[in-house]
């Protein structure tokens, strides 16, 4: 299977679908990985947060690293110039890689500045660990702010966004910017799939609910990153490029926008394990 790619403002190739490894590990993340790049896919999207690159690492040194396009995420709380360098490097020897193809800012955080952060980021962009630079569950003004001060180019912006989070204002900002739209939780973590239109559609094109709602974002030029467990669900997901859907049917998705979250909310745990800020 031939994954299609859109092209980043650096010229680099990023594959339409990854394999999203939030919240599983062992063998559940070892046999869905497997399955992902056995079927074809070659994008892994992590974090240092996800507590699971080693074991990611172990998998994909069973593959040619050059056929992979592979993301970290530096935390919040890891953001000081000095401590981007080291969770990169800690990334890095976890992952059993020389270079990431993509580094994100996993959230902001407004306690750091985001230019040295930024500096940072140039500094691993030029010594080859990092072939681009994005940020995650950036607003339009914090990537504005992040496009201004930056060295290098802001490639991507991964947020979350599905039929009930569109996110129109956002979307619209990156594209005038040539920054590409990731969508984490593009599933809306399986909330979405008790959505009538996402069902009815679903039984029309003798499709997965799932497979309803990933077609509608690439048709969209967003780049989707499904997480699940199951082998075959993940091989499910894959299956989304010799088809698709009916103008009439993908306004009917565009319309069930709530702007309703399922984890980018307003407010934020400041003191937790992802941000770290001390009062």
């Amino acid at each position: 299977m031939s994954v299609p790619a859109v092209q980043l403002s650096t010229g680099d190739e990023l594959p339409t679908v990854g394999v999203g490894t939030w919240n599983i590990e062992g063998e559940t993340l070892r046999d869905a990985l497997c399955a992902a790049l056995d079927a074809g896919c070659t994008h892994i999207d992590t974090a240092e947060g996800y507590m699971n690159e080693d074991e990611i690492g172990d998998v994909i040194a069973e593959y040619d690293r050059d056929d992979l396009f592979l993301t970290s995420k530096v935390l919040p709380k890891n953001l000081a110039y000095e401590s981007v360098l080291q969770a990169c490097e800690a990334s890095l020897d976890r992952l059993g890689t020389d270079y990431l193809d993509l580094y994100l800012i996993h959230w902001p955080n407004p306690a750091i500045s985001l230019r040295e952060t930024l500096d940072a980021m140039a500094t691993l962009h030029e010594e080859g660990q990092v072939r681009n630079v994005g940020v995650s569950n950036f607003s339009a003004y914090q990537l504005s702010a992040a496009h201004h001060v930056s060295d290098v180019p802001i490639a991507v912006n991964q947020i979350e966004f599905h039929p009930w989070f569109q996110r129109p204002e956002l979307v619209e900002y990156c594209r005038e910017t040539d920054t590409a739209i990731e969508a984490a939780a593009p599933l809306a973590r399986t909330e979405i799939f008790a959505d009538e239109t996402v069902r009815e559609l679903a039984d029309a094109y003798e499709k997965t609910p799932a497979q309803i709602v990933l077609r509608w974002a690439v048709e969209r030029d967003v780049v989707v990153l499904p997480k699940s467990s199951s082998p075959e669900h993940v091989r499910e997901n894959l299956d989304l490029f010799d088809w698709e859907l009916d103008a009439d049917d993908r306004r009917r998705l565009d319309g069930r926008d709530r702007r309703q979250p399922v984890y980018d909310v307003p407010a934020r745990e400041w003191t937790g394990d992802v941000y770290g800020i001390s009062e």
